[in-house]
């Protein structure tokens, strides 16, 4: 059986290290068997992924940026104590695309995390999702994901 890690990699990806906030709150909290993840950014490792739907990107490049945001999503839930294949269920995800007023499309650049979060876990990643436009994000990042975990 292959786990989540190594789906993971399937996927080209390592475990992020930790990366502590770089604002006045923590990236995790926990309540009974629910685990809520702070908004995470799309990142690489030479720092956020910026840009403008609907500007300065395209669906593509959303949907990519939104891999990466769910990538730091799994990140936090391992950096929290949980191993990937101990998640029960990801109940919901929320994300956030910096775009352009007349930018339409966010539920695509959504299924760029959400396509992620079922490759690695199947059918424990589906989930319930909203995905809207903000004006902004922090950083100037792309996408912003947050997450409800059942653990």
């Amino acid at each position: 059986m292959t786990t989540a890690i190594e789906k993971l990699r399937q996927y080209g990806y390592e475990m992020p290290a930790f990366m502590a906030p770089v604002a006045s709150y923590v990236p995790t909290t926990r309540s009974g068997n629910q685990l809520f993840v702070s908004g995470q950014i799309s990142r690489n490792e030479a720092g956020p992924v910026t840009g403008k739907l609907g500007e300065t990107m395209n669906v593509v490049q959303g949907g990519n940026a939104a891999e990466l945001a769910a990538l730091w999503v799994l990140a936090q839930v391992f950096h929290a104590g949980v191993e990937l294949d101990a998640i029960k269920r990801v109940l919901k995800l929320t994300v956030l695309v910096n775009s352009a007023p007349e930018f339409t499309e966010h539920h695509l650049v959504a299924n760029g995390g959400s396509n992620l979060i079922v490759g690695v876990l199947g059918d424990r990643g589906k989930h319930a999702r909203a995905a809207y436009g903000v004006a902004g994000l922090p950083m100037g990042a792309a996408v912003e994901i947050e997450a409800i975990v059942e653990v």
